[in-house]
């Protein structure tokens, strides 16, 4: 066959490949099923120990060996995903109804985690597995083939309750993201029942049965109102609280406690020491002086955060700094995305239960299909049997004829007595009158005799009316659609009987914390910074009496207020802000603290080439001048930007900033020099004003391997200027234009 080139744009084929890949992510990877509310990767595992018969009261297994199973079998993506997606399963703080049940260290809330797969074992809950695994013998969801086509696997569970509700979910895809919280059993169970009375109930309606999230971690949702927004549409933000309770002091040397029982799902994991770190950077910060002491003694048994108090301590005003400064109060912000038809689709409250009817009536139906044909074949099977025990006489002399079993079959079927010899005429006559089905004959061949007595029979035929009465049963089922609707709410009650828990999370209309911060009383102070790079602020007085040894022992000494703010200026082009109030306050011998740690500032990567306070530029330009010699003017007023880091000046590549200052009234000239010797002056009005975000101009022309390494404003009139500790007579510099090479002393 000779080889064929298709031309095709480039362009074209890059984006049919991402959308194929995103899509690929989205449905196979990190979107839930709107059917079982379950990733891939979950559904697989699951499937996997019900493979292994790892069933709730079996021993537990190793979770190595499942993990094992399921990646060999279904999901070839490696085990750390797999590994990490049972340990979810089995953390009953993440998961409003844990489907594992894990021996071993499956990890903590706060953030510790699990134990290697080789150590720890696990098993199916008893909720997993009746609610989620049951009737998969009897043809109720479709198999597909695995990614080798060696095994089956299941296209969906058949999860008879909204596990994608109950359970909630979290991924991110590409260019999409779903995040849907957890919800109460019985409370879910509730609405379907309610959807199913009517299905054409409003969300408001839905929400007297499910009122909110139940976060498995309990706290406060505080904004009642919004929420029937939010499950209207699929989206919004949940705000969440911490439960706080005050526990006064019992004895005389105790202190006071606020104890933190419960805190927002949010902060599950890592999240749970920034918030102890956030609480100790109020103390530190002096944001309150009311907390003597943080201890976190939380368990198994639950949260509890303790917080030491002062005596007559303001409760209310304590707990609204912690709500306001802290992530006590935080944002559960909900995209309800889930696998539509093979597709992502954002769903309300409304849809998911009505996706949700719709997948238990397809469960339903497929599994009475199921049943009613095997009760149809018993029904045939019973039929034979009790037509045989009439006529068992001449069955017996039929066997007795025949040469074969083939012989009596043919005679029981078709009524063939060609090849078999009768005792009695009477008796062929009759055989050949008779017409069982293939079934009935082979089921009446293979009759043991101890079948035959009489009680047997009646327990035959009380068999068979009990077979008549499943078959009008499941008819019923699947011809009236209320007899149906009637049978799965009928399952629906069973779980929430056994399965339902009490609500963990409250939910009310709250009014945010109030937390007025006392006014910073404003005082002329000291920033100091020595040449390592330690920084802190003084009182002015002592600067005053020890003012030769300050300025003796730092780099960088100037007076400001506390409410000002040090602009940092490097080589990068950047400028780093960081508050007065957030340098440490020291005496005279205090060491300070490395300025990289009080801001974005990194002397790592970066070399200061400018430091003011905001208040001394804020009225001003700023002159910039970079190694390759473009020079510009920038008004300052650009940098009054509350961001820490901002980008100062742009810089071609390979270039940086030498120098940033501000411009004085009397500054009339610019004076550079380069690396290679020669001094360049000329007027400073020749510098145009530019952005910041602009590269500037040329301001000297350098020769090749040149740069600027030196840079001077001259004021009006002057006549020396200082350079590497010598004075230079400014006349031996000729006065020359900008974009020149300029003047070569010898110094």
């Amino acid at each position: 066959m000779a080889e064929q080139i298709i031309s095709t744009e480039f362009a074209d084929v890059m984006q049919k490949s991402f959308v194929d890949y995103a899509m690929s992510v989205i449905t196979a990877r990190a979107v839930p099923d709107v059917r079982d509310g379950l990733k891939p990767v979950q559904r697989r595992v699951l499937y996997a120990m019900h493979e292994l018969g790892l069933n709730f009261d079996k021993p537990h297994r190793k979770s190595a060996r499942i993990v094992g199973d399921t990646m060999g079998k279904y999901h070839p993506h490696g085990d750390s995903s797999i590994y990490e997606a049972l340990v979810v399963m089995e953390q009953d703080f993440k998961k409003g109804m844990a489907l594992v049940d894990g021996h071993g260290n499956f990890g903590s809330i706060e953030g510790d985690s699990a134990a290697a797969m080789r150590y720890t074992e696990a098993r199916l809950k008893k909720f997993t597995q009746e609610v989620y695994l049951k009737d998969l013998d009897k043809n109720v969801i479709d198999f597909l083939p695995n990614f080798d086509e060696t095994e089956k696997e299941p296209e969906v569970l058949p999860v008879r309750v909204p596990n994608i509700l109950i359970n909630g979910a979290d991924g991110i895809a590409v260019g999409m993201v779903t995040s849907i919280p957890p919800h109460n059993l019985g409370e879910v169970i509730s609405a379907v029942e309610a959807f199913i009375e009517n299905d054409e109930i409003s969300t408001e309606e839905l929400m007297e049965y499910i009122k909110g999230p139940d976060f498995p971690t309990g706290g406060i949702v505080i904004n009642q109102k919004e929420l029937a927004e939010i499950y209207e549409t699929g989206s919004g933000k949940i705000k969440v609280r911490g439960k706080l309770e005050f526990e006064p002091a019992k004895k005389k040397n105790e202190r006071d406690k606020l104890v933190i029982t419960e805190i927002p799902y949010t902060l599950i994991g890592s999240n749970l020491g920034k918030l102890l770190a956030d609480i100790a950077g109020l103390v530190e910060a002096k944001k309150t002086t009311d907390i003597v002491d943080i201890l976190n003694q939380s368990s198994k048994e639950g949260i509890r955060i303790v917080l030491e108090l002062k005596k007559n301590t303001d409760i209310e005003k304590l707990s609204n700094l912690l709500y306001k400064k802290t992530k006590l109060e935080d944002t559960f912000g909900v995209n309800m995305l889930t696998i539509v038809n093979g597709k992502p689709e954002k769903l309300g409250l409304r849809e998911i239960l009505r996706h949700h009817l719709d997948f238990q009536i397809e469960l339903a139906s497929r599994k009475y299909q199921y049943l009613l044909k095997k009760e149809l074949e018993k029904k045939e099977i019973k039929e034979g049997l009790i037509r045989a025990y009439d006529i068992l006489d001449l069955l017996i002399e039929i066997i007795r004829g025949s040469r074969s079993v083939k012989e009596v079959k043919k005679c029981l079927v078709y009524g063939d007595t060609s090849k078999i010899q009768f005792k009695k005429q009477a008796s062929e006559k009759a055989a050949a009158k008779l017409n069982f089905t293939e079934a009935q004959a082979s089921a009446i061949l293979e009759l043991r005799l101890q079948k035959l007595v009489g009680l047997e029979i009646q327990a035959l035929e009380k068999e068979y009316k009990e077979i008549v009465k499943n078959i009008a049963q499941y008819t019923d089922i699947l011809e009236n659609h209320t007899s149906m609707l009637r049978v799965i709410r009928k399952d629906l009650e069973v779980i929430r009987k056994e399965f339902s828990l009490e609500r963990k999370t409250a939910i009310l209309n709250a009014q945010a914390a109030v937390y007025e911060e006392a006014p910073i009383a404003e005082q002329e102070i000291v920033f100091t910074m020595d040449r390592f790079g330690y920084a802190k602020t003084m009182d002015l007085s002592t600067y005053e009496r020890n003012a030769e040894t300050v300025e003796h022992e730092n780099k960088y000494v100037f007076r400001c207020m506390n409410t000002d703010k040090i602009c940092i200026f490097t080589d990068t082009g950047s400028m780093h802000q960081i508050k007065m109030l957030d340098i440490p306050f020291g005496k005279l011998r205090d060491k300070g603290q490395p300025i990289d740690n009080l801001g974005n500032y990194s002397s790592a990567g970066e070399a200061i080439v400018g430091i003011f306070t905001f208040s001394s530029i804020r009225e001003r330009k700023l002159f910039f001048a970079t190694k390759s010699g473009m020079v510009k003017l920038v008004n300052a007023s650009e940098f009054d930007v509350n961001r820490k880091t901002i980008l100062a000046t742009k810089l071609e590549e390979q270039d940086s900033v030498v120098c940033v200052c501000p411009v004085l009234e009397e500054d009339r000239e610019v004076l550079l020099y380069s690396h290679g010797g020669y001094f360049l002056r000329f007027a400073l009005e020749e510098v145009p004003e530019k952005r910041k975000s602009a590269l500037g101009v040329h301001g000297m022309k350098m020769a090749e391997k040149d740069y600027l390494e030196w840079v001077s404003l001259l004021k009006g009139g002057q006549e020396f200027f200082d350079f590497r500790s010598k004075g230079i007579a400014v006349a031996r510099v000729k006065e020359a234009k900008r974009d020149e090479k300029g003047t070569k002393l010898r110094i």
